[in-house]
């Protein structure tokens, strides 16, 4: 079969890499996808922009089955045309993409079902949000409403920083409209994790006891930019798989306060849901506790999760769309994976773009990693050449029995790769680099 994958990221180059593994899989086509996915086995790239050109590539291709990475097509309806058109996609409908495009609405659904997550209240008044945030104190975290690429919370320390970004937030000067309506929610302590999960549910998957959502491991972003989890967040300068500290028991309360109540609310609901979540929580002392919903998989977790994988990632996605998930078996593989991010210089702030990417694939091979490209282009000028478009650029994903071979693997591999303003962590996954509370 033929498959298109719709978006240009780094999750999106790990996606059509692990598709093109299958057996069952002729040709990837991924659109616009990115200088890395340009030269990846069985992968093709395909200019792209609007609901209406990913639905004539799919279908000028032959393409029966769609994987879509990013969240603002699937909030502004992307899955529901495809479906339309006859194309069977991963990624879930517009109704459940709220669940990301809206903190107000993921806060009400998680209330409403029991889903254990921080207390909040939302604002729309800006003079309220202020009296809220004098009257709470801090430390405390505020969330614009709606998507902002990852700029739209702010965990404030003190009051100062607090009442600064009720204003930058919800007059617009950060996230623009995103901000007009703000969450405010308690500040939980603890340490991050993320876990991502395939879920198939509909109307007549629940009627037929069929509906599920199958967890799979635990991984770890790390968000800040500088070693020690030190400087401004980011949109992941890193990820391990699995987590150490994620025990049996905290994936049993896990399994019992989070997954479950959620595949519950998106049952009741009635929601056609068929795709991905991604369960951002934070482990407290009373069990682990929702941050966020996304509704795709995490970017850069999917490079660190995806390469443990020990079944068909394509069977996997057909077993989506088609209701047979409950049925299906996962199996992963034993050991580590450690995926240290490359970006441009002044990331997340302005950055400098077009830089040639230098790659020793021979020493990079030698150490068994792979590299997964973000913000970067095809240089059609050159054969081969590869240029950065974006912040964050690429990540060195290293896998390996232990924990220290799978780093020591990774932090090999990005040695052998440069382009001017290139800046790392060299910490990913070590003690003291994790973000927590």
């Amino acid at each position: 079969m033929k498959v298109i994958v719709v978006g240009n990221g780094g999750r999106e180059h790990a996606i059509a890499w692990k598709l093109a593994q299958s057996s069952s899989v002729e040709e990837v086509i991924c659109t616009p996808g990115n200088g890395g996915t340009a030269f990846e086995k069985k992968c093709r790239n395909v200019e792209g922009k609007t609901h209406e050109d990913f639905i004539k590539i799919a279908k000028d291709n032959g393409c029966t089955l769609c994987v879509v990475g990013p969240e603002d097509p699937l909030a502004a309806g992307l899955a529901d045309k495809l479906w339309e058109a006859g194309i069977p996609t991963v990624g879930t409908k517009s109704a459940p993409a709220q669940l990301e495009a809206s903190k107000d609405m993921a806060k009400d659904f998680m209330k409403k079902y029991g889903v254990a997550c921080a207390d909040s209240k939302t604002f729309t008044d800006k003079k309220e949000a202020l009296e809220y945030v004098k009257k709470h104190g801090a430390p405390i975290v505020l969330k614009a409403d709606g998507l902002a690429a990852g700029k739209g919370v702010v965990v404030a320390l003190n009051m100062e920083d607090a009442l600064k970004a009720v204003e930058d937030l919800m007059e617009g000067a950060l996230v623009g409209d995103a901000g007009r309506k703000l969450v405010i929610e308690e500040y939980m302590r603890g340490v991050e994790i993320s876990i991502l999960a395939a879920v198939s549910v509909t109307p007549e998957l629940s009627k037929e006891n069929k509906s599920v959502i199958i967890p799979f491991m635990s991984a770890r972003d790390h968000k800040r930019l500088l070693d020690g989890a030190k400087g401004p967040n980011t949109g992941g300068m890193g990820a391990i798989c699995p987590v150490d500290d994620v025990t049996e028991e905290v994936l049993a309360k896990f399994n019992s306060n989070i997954l479950e109540p959620t595949l519950k609310g998106i049952q009741a609901e009635g929601w056609d849901y068929r795709g991905f979540i991604f369960f951002g929580l934070m482990i407290t002392k009373d069990g682990p506790k929702v941050i966020e919903y996304n509704v795709r998989l995490g970017d850069p977790e999917t490079q660190a999760v995806l390469p443990l994988m020990d079944f068909d990632f394509a069977q996997l996605c057909k077993a989506i769309t088609e209701g047979k998930l409950k049925e299906f078996k996962t199996a992963w593989k034993k050991g580590y994976v450690v995926a240290p991010v490359a970006v441009s210089g002044g990331y997340p702030k302005s950055y400098k773009k077009g830089m040639a990417i230098k790659i020793d694939t021979q020493k990079i091979a030698e150490t068994g990693a792979k590299v997964f490209f973000a913000g970067a282009s095809e240089d059609r000028r050159t054969e081969g050449g590869i240029f950065t478009s974006g912040g964050r650029v690429l990540a060195c994903s290293a896998q390996a029995d232990t924990f220290d071979e799978a780093w020591k693997k990774a932090y090999e591999a990005i040695e052998h790769v440069s382009f001017d303003g290139m800046f790392y962590r060299k910490d990913i996954g070590l003690p003291g680099a994790a973000e927590s509370n």
